[in-house]
C-alpha cells in the first residue's frame, strides 16, 4: 500500500467511526430502538452518510479524491 492508500483508508476509518458514534448515540437517545438494533441502525447510517475517499494514479502522480452525498461531484484532497 502506498502513502496515499493508507491516508486514504484511515480518513474512511476516521470518519466512519465518528459518525457511527454520533448516529450510535442518536439512536438510542431518540428513538425507541434497544439491543441490537441500535449499533445495526447506527452501522447502515454512517455507511450511507460518510464520505467515501480513494487513491488514484493519474498522469501526473497519485492523489486522493472524496466523493460524498452532501458535495457535488468528486473533490481532490491535497
Amino acid at each position: 500500500m502506498t502513502k496515499l492508500q493508507v491516508r486514504a483508508f484511515l480518513y474512511q476509518l476516521g470518519t466512519f467511526a465518528i459518525l457511527f458514534i454520533a448516529g450510535r448515540y442518536i439512536v438510542a437517545q431518540y428513538t425507541g430502538l434497544t439491543g441490537f438494533w441500535i449499533p445495526m441502525t447506527s452501522f447502515i447510517v454512517a455507511t450511507l452518510i460518510g464520505p467515501k475517499f480513494q487513491a488514484v494514479k493519474t498522469r501526473d502522480g497519485e492523489k486522493l479524491f472524496m466523493k460524498w452525498i452532501f458535495v457535488k461531484g468528486i473533490k481532490e484532497i491535497g
